[in-house]
């Protein structure tokens, strides 16, 4: 699945090379990152992708999305391989899982949703994707809280706290674009 979003992103970028990728500089990328909750995310994610010194404003959002989907397709994945990892009797644990892996494939397909829209020009359509997609993982930390007994992974939280960062990167590009 995580593969097949990569695929549909590649083919975006191939489809709509003009709206997403013009002239760009890293300076571009610097003032760019000033405008986000996370300045250093924003930019050693950016400079770390060759292509982002070719993008626009919107290209540098697509390029910060994709990360995005990266991360929300290994956080599912990482959430499945744990489910495999449970013993048979703890039913909560599997269900709370599995649950938690839906969120994050489910925020993958938010951010997906919003490649489309920036490709579009539809700003608030991708804010209201992206911002969804940030919010997945509290539906997943809300399910661990329904059962006291059932501690949160601190790998989770990391995990969780990183994909919102990166929507946050997104949110404050996609804001200077509109």
């Amino acid at each position: 699945m995580g593969s097949t979003n990569i695929f549909l992103l590649s083919l975006l970028f191939l489809a709509f090379p003009h709206c997403i990728f013009v002239a760009g500089d890293a300076n571009l990328i610097q003032n760019t990152c000033k405008n986000t909750k996370y300045y250093d995310l924003c930019l050693s994610s950016l400079k770390s992708n060759p292509t982002s010194l070719n993008a626009d404003t919107k290209g540098l959002a697509a390029i910060m999305v994709g990360i995005g989907i990266a991360n929300a397709t290994a956080t599912s994945s990482y959430l499945s391989s744990q489910l495999l990892s449970i013993n048979g009797n703890d039913t909560i644990k599997k269900k709370v899982l599995k649950e938690c892996s839906d969120k994050y494939t489910y925020a993958a397909d938010a951010l997906q949703a919003s490649v489309k829209d920036l490709g579009a020009e539809s700003y608030d359509y991708a804010y209201m994707h992206v911002t969804a997609a940030a919010d997945y993982p509290n539906a997943c930390h809300n399910a661990f809280k329904r059962f006291p007994g059932l501690a949160y992974p601190p790998e989770l939280a990391r995990r969780e706290d990183g994909l919102k960062h990166i929507c946050f990167v997104v949110l404050g590009i996609i804001d200077l674009l509109d």
